[in-house]
């Protein structure tokens, strides 16, 4: 559909367009495997595991020098 310069699509005629690109570009997409999908997502529970433990650790490091201090 070709718009003359100036006018400008309707509502639905955008909406349309929108969702033509949005299929194209997610026929693009490289779609990760089950397999690949399990990884990255061992990966990450393992990231949040040290993360947290690390957290963990300087807040009862920090909180034990704090009490150190104040008693």
């Amino acid at each position: 559909m070709s718009v003359a310069k100036g006018q400008r699509l309707g509502f639905f005629a955008r909406l349309g367009r929108w969702f033509r690109l949005v299929r194209g570009e997610l026929k693009k997409v490289h779609w990760p495997s089950k397999k690949e999908v399990a990884i990255y997502t061992g990966v990450v529970i393992v990231a949040v595991f040290f993360v947290a433990t690390a957290i963990w650790l300087i807040d009862l490091a920090l909180s034990s020098l704090i009490k150190l201090f104040l008693h």
